[in-house]
């Protein structure tokens, strides 16, 4: 839609050392702004439930970030990785990331911190669910300023035309589904539910296997209505690699869900 958000010109004097214009995009921007809400959630909770220090916070912060930079660009790498074999540097160049990738191992990170701190595991996950959630819903935006993660052709009432030449839909000037919106609507729809469960929660855990159960099943619908076909697919071009991971996640989560809430139900009842 707008991929840059504004350029800042550079002095001529310094144009030697740096380019002629600093370019600020909105889809960084936008992670940025998010990251800092997120950021902010997260260092507030840590020192309210377990007294952690700042420098702590921040450190796993930091951490999260790299994990989840990682983490999604080596699944982008395994949705396309003949492609990837023969443009190397475009893992790089590409701004595209695979959330799921980005998920399991910013989890990842968050495990270590856990054990290292000899923290409680699952009020720990309840906090991590909202912190992401936040700083998604501010990506998904971020991507519907950069045009990816775009939808098929449709031309319907919610549909959105993209013409930025430097944008990543495809087709441009033609009416896509705005996969991006869903996608934010989605995320901020289960941050507003757990937002209203948390004062009534039932046991540890519960806002982070819901989290895993609503953003899943919201995903593999959303995945639908995707018109960006590097996603990859498994069964035969039946399930995306996206839907077959929240088909797996869904399973888990139902299980330990139910698994958590019997054991809340003995608990109440002795």
């Amino acid at each position: 839609m707008h991929p840059i958000l504004f350029k800042i010109p550079i002095p001529a004097f310094l144009q030697g050392f740096l380019p002629e214009e600093l370019i600020i995009y909105s889809y960084g921007a936008l992670i940025f702004l998010g990251a800092f809400f997120a950021a902010s959630y997260l260092t507030y909770q840590l020192k309210k439930q377990f007294n952690l220090k700042s420098d702590d916070s921040i450190n796993l912060v930091i951490g999260i970030i790299l994990g989840a930079i990682i983490g999604g660009k080596a699944f982008l790498y395994f949705e396309n990785p003949s492609f990837f074999n023969e443009n190397p540097k475009a893992i790089f160049s590409n701004s595209g990331f695979v959330f799921y990738g980005s998920l399991i191992v910013a989890l990842s990170v968050v495990w270590w911190f856990i054990r290292k701190h000899k923290l409680a595991l699952w009020p720990f996950l309840d906090i991590i669910a909202i912190t992401t959630l936040i700083v998604h819903f501010f990506g998904r935006l971020g991507c519907f300023f950069a045009g990816c993660c775009h939808g098929i052709p449709y031309d319907g009432v919610f549909s959105v035309v993209f013409t930025d030449a430097q944008c990543a839909a495809e087709p441009l000037n033609t009416a896509l589904h705005p996969t991006q919106l869903y996608s934010a609507f989605m995320l901020l729809s289960i941050l507003a539910v757990l937002l209203l469960i948390k004062q009534i929660q039932r046991f540890d855990g519960q806002l982070f296997l819901l989290y895993l159960l609503l953003y899943s099943g919201g995903r593999s619908i959303v995945e639908e209505f995707r018109g960006d076909e590097e996603r990859g697919f498994v069964f035969g071009g039946f399930l995306s690699h996206s839907q077959l991971i929240a088909l797996i996640l869904i399973i888990i989560s139902l299980y330990l869900y139910y698994k958590k809430w019997k054991e809340n139900k003995n608990k109440s009842t002795n």
